[in-house]
């Protein structure tokens, strides 16, 4: 599967000895990277690790206070720029998602109508358009709508399936896991990193499972109920065939 990392802080912190360790693990991860930071989003469908653009991109990256970091190993979809995360579009509003997954869609007919609207492959992306439509329908206003959106999504397309998440709308991270062992945070100068490993030798705890979190400036502002969709690992005989066939 891929690798997630996020970053929330209240003040710019300089994030390049953690980037550089969790784009080293492209070695297990080697089918595309991208990386949401202040100037925008960069994506390339090749391994980290062989990238001179992430390689200067790292050397001139200034502190940063919101940042999302992915690293992909293909499990549906083939090797190319479309399928790399962050995916990222605006709402009706105007309002920017941004999001990053680790995992697979094995049980989610309600992604079907969004398949002739994506650029690539994926079930990854297939989840980010269905997740527009949803917030396109509800037209969330504030913050803790936003919130109750996000939540709602989650218990919606967890159950039978692999649901590590981070999400930016612009103001909130969202972070989620459903499989035990798979995202880890730590304190981190004003705010939080998150991560699928630990990419420095600080104290790193695992984030509580089946739960949505959200960030805002480095403080939680949100904290979800616990719910039932926990990823069961006897689930993995259904094979990624399947998954694009949803």
């Amino acid at each position: 599967m891929c690798e997630l990392l996020g970053f929330s802080a209240r003040k710019p912190t300089d994030l390049r000895k953690q980037l550089r360790s969790f784009y080293a693990h492209s070695v297990r991860h080697p089918h595309g990277w991208g990386m949401m930071h202040s100037g925008g989003i960069v994506r390339e469908a090749v391994r980290a690790e062989d990238s001179e653009l992430l390689r200067t991109l790292l050397d001139t990256l200034p502190p940063q206070s919101k940042l999302l970091g992915h690293i992909r190993y293909a499990t549906v979809g083939s090797v190319r720029l479309e399928n790399c995360h962050p995916f990222t579009a605006q709402d009706d509003t105007g309002r920017a998602w941004t999001m990053i997954h680790n995992g697979t869609i094995y049980s989610g007919r309600q992604l079907i109508g969004s398949a002739h609207l994506q650029a690539g492959d994926t079930d990854s992306e297939r989840l980010f358009l269905y997740l527009l439509r949803c917030i396109n329908a509800a037209k969330p206003q504030t913050p803790a709508e936003r919130f109750s959106l996000i939540e709602s999504f989650v218990r919606e397309i967890a159950p039978r399936n692999k649901l590590n998440l981070i999400i930016d709308d612009g103001d909130l991270l969202y972070v989620h896991k459903n499989m035990a062992d798979t995202l880890q945070y730590r304190k981190l100068g004003t705010g939080y990193l998150f991560a699928t490993a630990p990419v420095d030798d600080g104290d790193w705890h695992d984030l509580p499972l089946a739960q949505v979190f959200a960030y805002r400036d480095g403080a939680r502002i949100f904290k979800g109920e616990p719910h039932s969709g926990i990823f069961v690992p006897t689930l993995q005989y259904i094979t990624a065939a399947d998954a694009m066939n949803i």
